[in-house]
Order: C-alpha cells, then sequence, then structure tokens
C-alpha cells in the first residue's frame, strides 16, 4: 500500500479520474470492497477476494485534503482498512496511517469552520454533512478514536452549529442553514434549512446522540440535543395516518411557521420520517425520554405500512428499500415493544423483489454504496442473516 507516499502536507495528491472514482464510497469501488469484506467475515465469500478489492482501493495514492469526508478519500479508506483489520492485522499498520491523516485534516477544518463561524458566514453542507463534512468524520472518529481530542473537537464544533442561531436581514436562522440549494433543480432562495439525515438536522442530532451513549460527552451537548429535538417539535406535521417532517424549509417558508406543500416528501433513509425517526429514537436512548422513543418509534412504524412503502420504486441504499430495511432493523434492535420488528419480514421480503428487479436493470451495473448495487447488496446480507453487520458498515449512515 502506497497510500501515504504521495501526500502533501495538506493531504492533496494529483489523481487520475478512475483513481477519484476508486476511493468513492459513495459511487465507487470502496463500497464494493466493503461488501466483499462483509461477505468475508460471514463466510459468505472468501478473503483472498476481499483483499484484492481492498488492494485495488488502497494500492495508489489517496486523497487526504480538506475536501476528502467519510464517502470520499483517506476517511473513506480509512473506514474500509478498519472493517478488515480485526481479521487481517496486516491492514492494523495501514489504517493507523490513514487515520494519521485523517486526524490532520480534521483539525485543519476544524480551523477553517472556526474562522467562518466567527465571521458570521453561512455554513455548508461540505463543511458539517454527513458525506463529506465534519459530522461524517466524527462517525469514523467515535467508532475508532472515540478519546481523541479531534472528535470532542468535533463535538463541540457541533454544539456551536446547534446552540449559536445566525442573524441575518434580521431574521434568526439555525447554525445549520445554508445559504446553497439542496439540489441544483431545487432553488430555495435566501436559502435552506435542512432536515435530513444527510445533510440536515437528523444526521447532527443522531451524531450527538450515537455519541452521547457511548460516553462521549462535551460541554453542552445535551442542550444541543435538546435543541435539536426541539426543533423537529416544532416542525412535526400531524397528518392522518403519520407524523411527517418537511425535507427542508425556506426563508419565507421559517417566516411562515409552516411548510408550503401539505404532505409528506420521499420515504426514505436519507430524507423523511424513516431517518428522522430513527434520529430522534437514537436521541431518546441517549437522554432517557421514554416518551420520545414511544413517539419516534410510532412515527417509524406508520411509515412501514404497505400503503407507505408502495411509495418507493428504488431499490438503493440512499433513497430506497435497501435504506428503509437496514434503519428499520436497527430501529428494531432498539425498540421497546415488537411493532418494528414484526415489520422487518415484510421489509426483507420487500428488498429481495427490488434486488431482483434491479439484476434486470441499469442498477444492477451502478457502483457504489448509496444508489448502486453494493449498497443493496450490504442490506441484504443483513436481511439474510438477520444478524448485524460483522464490519459496522452501517455506521456510514448514523443508524447505529
Amino acid at each position: 500500500m502506497t497510500a501515504d507516499a504521495s501526500l502533501s502536507p495538506d493531504g492533496a495528491v494529483s489523481l487520475k479520474p478512475d483513481q477519484v472514482t476508486g476511493q468513492s464510497l459513495a459511487r465507487g469501488a470502496v463500497a464494493g470492497a466493503l461488501l466483499h469484506v462483509e461477505r468475508a467475515w460471514t463466510g459468505a465469500g472468501s478473503w483472498a477476494t476481499a483483499q484484492d478489492h481492498i488492494r485495488r482501493v488502497a494500492a495508489g495514492p489517496i486523497d487526504a485534503a480538506d475536501h476528502a469526508g467519510l464517502y470520499y478519500g483517506a476517511p473513506a479508506v480509512a473506514f474500509l482498512l478498519h472493517a478488515a483489520a480485526d481479521h487481517h492485522p496486516r491492514y492494523r499498520t495501514a489504517s493507523q496511517t490513514m487515520d494519521e491523516h485523517v486526524l490532520r485534516t480534521t483539525r485543519r477544518r476544524l480551523a477553517t469552520a472556526a474562522t467562518r463561524i466567527d465571521r458570521g458566514e453561512p455554513a455548508a453542507f461540505a463543511e458539517y454533512d454527513l458525506f463529506y463534512g465534519l459530522t461524517g468524520i466524527g462517525a469514523l472518529l467515535l467508532r475508532h478514536h472515540p478519546g481523541s481530542d479531534e472528535l470532542a473537537g468535533i463535538l463541540r464544533y457541533i454544539v456551536t452549529l446547534v446552540t449559536r442561531p445566525r442573524r441575518e436581514d434580521g431574521v434568526e436562522l439555525p447554525g445549520w442553514w445554508v445559504a446553497h440549494d439542496p439540489d441544483e433543480i431545487l432553488p430555495t432562495p435566501g436559502g435552506h434549512s435542512n432536515f435530513g439525515m444527510a445533510h440536515g438536522a437528523a444526521g447532527l442530532l443522531a451524531f450527538l446522540a450515537l455519541a452521547t451513549v457511548g460516553g462521549r460527552v462535551v460541554e453542552g451537548q445535551r442542550e444541543a440535543i435538546a435543541a435539536l429535538t426541539a426543533w423537529f417539535d416544532r416542525w412535526r406535521q400531524d397528518g392522518a395516518e403519520e407524523q411527517w417532517w418537511p425535507q427542508w424549509i425556506t426563508r419565507e417558508e421559517l417566516n411562515a411557521g409552516r411548510p408550503a406543500h401539505a404532505g409528506s416528501g420521499r420515504t426514505s433513509w436519507c430524507y423523511g420520517t424513516i431517518g428522522i425517526a430513527r434520529a430522534q429514537q437514537l436521541a431518546a436512548l441517549a437522554t432517557g425520554d421514554t416518551r420520545r422513543q414511544h413517539d419516534a418509534e410510532d412515527a417509524l412504524a406508520a411509515s412501514l405500512t404497505d400503503t407507505q412503502l408502495n411509495r418507493i420504486t428504488d431499490p438503493g441504499l440512499c433513497h430506497g428499500i435497501a435504506g428503509v430495511f437496514q434503519t428499520a432493523y436497527r430501529a428494531a434492535r432498539d425498540a421497546r415493544g415488537p411493532k418494528l420488528a414484526d415489520r422487518l419480514p415484510t421489509l426483507a421480503d420487500r428488498l429481495t423483489q427490488y434486488a431482483h428487479g434491479a439484476e434486470d436493470s441499469d442498477q444492477a451495473d451502478t457502483a457504489g454504496l448509496l444508489t448502486g448495487r453494493a449498497g443493496v447488496d450490504l442490506a441484504l446480507e443483513t436481511a439474510r442473516r438477520s444478524t448485524p453487520p460483522h464490519t459496522g458498515w452501517d455506521a456510514c449512515l448514523l443508524i447505529t
């Protein structure tokens, strides 16, 4: 492995397009390698095959510049190497080397974020979110460097993001408010506040809750959890059959105090009740709030009815049935009653059907974790074995 050979002091490297794709967990070879490691752990595949895929990912220069995050570059490769290191000690040195680059990147990024906050400028997804921001790096450090100063720094940063609103044109905005659009084809004039696990408040809440459950707490952390749960309470919409939350709110909606649309959006892990309910369940576990846990589990169960599931047309983790299944599986293991576990067989059947359908579509040839076949197959491994993943791969979804 030559992962550290071509790194400059700031982690920058010169990469060819195929090398960029190769170290992507979101859309590239890291996800496929992670799948083969999971299968090797369970005996469904061989370690020789897994090692071959790891070599393809880690043989060349690894990007540890400031745009690297859990789903790309050094943090993504570190996540993969840790998944294999317990079984193959040969990967421990490589994972430790990669971690050193991740920790250096984290320190630089925390300094940059602090400067941005001091200037009173708005945040951006790339600064704080799960995919490429500090929340995602924090999820990695929480598993493998829980006592590090860098993890504590990320926790303090998120506490600041949540508990120090910004004022703009006389309006108080959440600290995670961004000035850019959630999608290039979905304009939000004046910016927006995102609610989802991937880019928004649910991801922040889930991370703080998981850290709290794991005993990693900094000053103000519980207050930040309370602020986030209050935010979700404020924006909860009570429909005829389910509770739901907007995917995001604009300046106009913030001023009006209500979302402009009358019904829930997609049923998925990344946006919508599935991910938000799991984040609130984790927050309830972290704070001992049995009422919130009950409500979160009820909301999640209401999203798993056939009527709601029939709206799903995608097999993938991010937007589809694979993400719904994996989230429900983790939530069911923590639930106070059987209502979530009772839905898992139906979800597993749907996942299998969707996966078979994807074999005859473009999905079968799509790489990556989020919308590709690797993510679907990882969820299928959980469904087939009815046991938690040996690699803990779904920690990158902030559901465990």
